[in-house]
């Protein structure tokens, strides 16, 4: 099975993440940021992936919490993928919700890179500071040595721009991590 547990103990914050990428939806995260474990939560879901993330903040500072999350989440697909033999590599998906329309773009090609191209008004959704996407999707890229891109093609309400998101990421990825027929690594290098 492709399964792992990343534990990131800091004198910030306190994070365990379990996964099995060849689960079913099956989810529980634990919190305080209510906006931030509702994301996750989507994201979850959407990528019918079994996740469990204990996430404790220390100093109370969200930046923190996010960025370490992001951090362990990413570390562990990394490690429950491991050589990517037989995996789609790539996985893509276009998510409406409500009058937001964006795109989500995947590699797991061993390279970390991010980006967000994404236009939200609001400085803060419930509890959740916007200007900490960027930097959860760069923490999540780097540590899963992965290409990620997400677009907005249409939208205003800042909270339907970010759950959809969260949706298309899943969704993008669980069509990359999918097992194929092949044997091989999905790359003419043979390595990624």
């Amino acid at each position: 099975m492709r399964i792992s547990k990343i534990v990131r103990n800091t004198k910030e914050t306190q994070v365990t993440v379990e996964l099995n990428i060849d689960g079913t939806g099956v989810y529980d995260i634990k919190t305080d940021f209510k906006f931030f474990k509702h994301m996750l939560e989507q994201f979850a879901f959407h990528s019918k992936l079994d996740l469990k993330i204990i996430a404790d903040s220390l100093d109370g500072d969200e930046h923190h919490l996010v960025e370490d999350v992001a951090l362990a989440l990413g570390s562990s697909f990394k490690e429950a993928i491991s050589d990517k033999i037989g995996i789609n590599r790539y996985g893509q998906c276009i998510l409406p919700m409500d009058d937001a329309l964006v795109l989500s773009a995947v590699d797991f090609s061993g390279r970390a890179y991010s980006k967000l191209d994404l236009n939200i008004s609001a400085e803060k959704i419930s509890d959740f500071s916007t200007i900490l996407l960027p930097h959860f999707f760069n923490s999540f890229a780097q540590n899963s040595l992965m290409t990620i891109h997400v677009k907005q093609l249409d939208g205003l309400d800042p909270h339907h721009i970010v759950e959809a998101s969260f949706k298309a990421f899943a969704r993008a990825i669980a069509q990359a991590v999918q097992k194929n027929t092949s044997a091989d690594v999905p790359s003419t290098k043979g390595v990624l």
